[in-house]
C-alpha cells in the first residue's frame, strides 16, 4: 500500500496514527472487496485482487467520480465492480520450479575466476585544502 515509501512522522504517537491508518484503509478495502460478493456467491474471496481494490480506491478518490452514489444505494459502489470486472483466475498456476538465488547458467560466464577471491587491501592517498578567504564567485553571464 506503501509503494516503496516510508513512514513519515518523526513521534511515535504519528507513527501509531499512519499504522492504524492504513490498517484502517485496507479493512476498508477488504470490506469492500467481500461486499462485492454479496451477489455472487459462488466466487470465493480468493479471487478478489487486492491491487485491483487499491487501485479503484485511489482512482475515485482522486478523480472525485462514484464517490457519492446516484438515487441507487447498493453495497458493491464503484471498487466493487472494478474488484468484479478484474477477478483472478479461478485456478491459479501452481509453481513449477523452486526459486533460486543464483542462477547457474548465467550469462556472465566468461567471467568467472577473473575476480579476486580473498579481500584485497588497498592505500588511498588524498590531500584536503583549505581556502583561508574562500572561493571566488563566478562571473554570471
Amino acid at each position: 500500500m506503501l509503494d516503496g515509501r516510508v513512514l513519515r512522522s518523526r513521534s511515535i504517537d504519528g507513527l501509531d496514527q499512519e499504522v492504524y491508518a492504513l490498517l484502517t484503509a485496507y479493512q476498508a478495502l477488504i470490506r469492500a472487496g467481500d461486499d462485492a460478493l454479496t451477489g455472487r456467491p459462488e466466487v470465493p474471496m480468493e479471487r478478489i485482487s487486492f491491487t485491483v481494490l487499491l487501485a479503484a480506491a485511489t482512482d475515485t478518490v482522486t478523480a472525485g467520480h462514484g464517490i457519492f452514489p446516484g438515487t441507487l444505494i447498493d453495497l458493491v459502489g464503484t471498487i466493487g465492480h472494478a474488484a468484479l470486472g478484474d477477478l483472478l483466475p479461478a485456478h491459479r498456476r501452481q509453481r513449477v520450479k523452486a526459486r533460486t538465488r543464483k542462477n547457474p547458467t548465467s550469462k556472465y560466464g566468461p567471467n568467472t575466476g577473473q575476480h579476486p577471491q580473498k579481500a584485497q587491501n588497498y592505500t588511498v592517498h588524498t590531500t584536503v585544502a583549505f581556502f583561508t578567504h574562500g572561493l571566488n564567485s563566478r562571473s554570471r553571464r
